[in-house]
């Protein structure tokens, strides 16, 4: 596994626990159902292939269950609902930025992506002690 793919489990994970409660139990932000951290994905508001600037930025990637991130944001939508959340979550200014932002390219050293893994692991860490 890449450094870079290893940083983006790691994200993925971090957003699904830190957004879980005590038992584990984590909300869609798209269509609001409830499951346990393992069993849902973290999702991007901006596509991980679509944009390096915001592939490993936190505040594009938020809970989402199977269907909603992988058929609902293609076919579905997911992506629509995605949209309101974002605005709602961090305005609709800071939404506009995202996709103003979105074609800009962020390059990481080998460096950069280990510190990043290291910190992420720090929170996982903190967040499964905290999770019954």
């Amino acid at each position: 596994m890449t450094p870079k793919a290893k940083c983006l489990a790691a994200l993925q994970k971090l957003v699904r626990l830190k957004a879980a409660d005590d038992n584990g139990y984590v909300s869609c932000v798209t269509c609001g159902k409830v499951d346990h951290y393992k069993c849902m994905d973290g999702g991007h508001y901006i596509a991980k292939g679509a944009s390096s600037y915001w592939s490993l930025e936190e505040v594009n990637v938020h809970p989402q269950c199977k269907g909603c991130n992988g058929y609902g944001m293609k076919f579905g939508d997911a992506g629509a609902l995605y949209a309101l959340y974002m605005v709602d979550m961090y305005g609709r200014d800071f939404v506009d930025e995202m996709h103003a932002k979105k074609r800009d390219v962020k390059k990481y050293s080998k460096a950069d992506y280990a510190d990043m893994l290291k910190e992420f692991k720090a929170e996982i860490a903190y967040h499964e002690k905290r999770i019954v």
